[in-house]
């Protein structure tokens, strides 16, 4: 019998290998049988973002914030989706909102951090890049998010360095 946590499981598992559209229909069905669940609205936005429904991701986060205004991932996920729909400001109140629950997330810092970046705001890029490779040495993305800040700032010094550190890693898989 299919169960709500397996339903979620199964559409993690498709989410993760690229089939997020695959992955919709069974975070909704598992929303049938447990329609206050805040993870499974959360992995159903996920879902939707990856596929492209925009619209449907932001009504699938919030629904999860509803539930769970405690939910650092929600916040987060909806600062991604401001960035990339280029409302910054919006991004950038998500992603502070994120940071109150969790300052802990390497991936939020990195995201901070490109979000300054694209605003030409450099200084405040290079200390989110730099605490997010503080959370995690080895955090490809992170890394080469901070040589490029340097450089921007004119800091060949640390942009070489941080060159260095991303030869010595293999890169991420995509």
């Amino acid at each position: 019998m299919e169960t709500a946590a397996s339903l979620n499981d199964s559409g993690i598992t498709l989410t993760e290998a690229n089939r997020p559209i695959d992955a919709i229909p069974l975070f909704r069905k598992a929303l049938l049988m447990e329609p206050g669940n805040p993870l499974l609205w959360l992995n159903l936005g996920i879902a939707q973002h990856r596929s492209g429904e925009y619209d449907g991701a932001e009504q699938s986060f919030e629904r999860c914030r509803a539930l769970d205004d405690d939910n650092f991932e929600a916040w987060a996920e909806l600062g991604l989706l401001h960035y990339e729909r280029e409302q910054y400001e919006e991004s950038e109140f998500c992603y502070n909102e994120a940071l109150e629950r969790n300052d802990s997330s390497s991936r939020l810092w990195n995201n901070f951090g490109v979000l300054y970046f694209t605003e030409g705001n450099y200084s405040e890029a290079r200390n989110c890049f730099e605490r997010a490779v503080s959370l995690d040495p080895h955090y490809w993305d992170a890394l080469y998010n901070l040589r490029d800040v340097c450089s921007e700032l004119h800091d060949e010094r640390a942009a070489t360095e941080f060159d260095r550190r991303l030869r010595e890693l293999p890169p991420p898989l995509r």
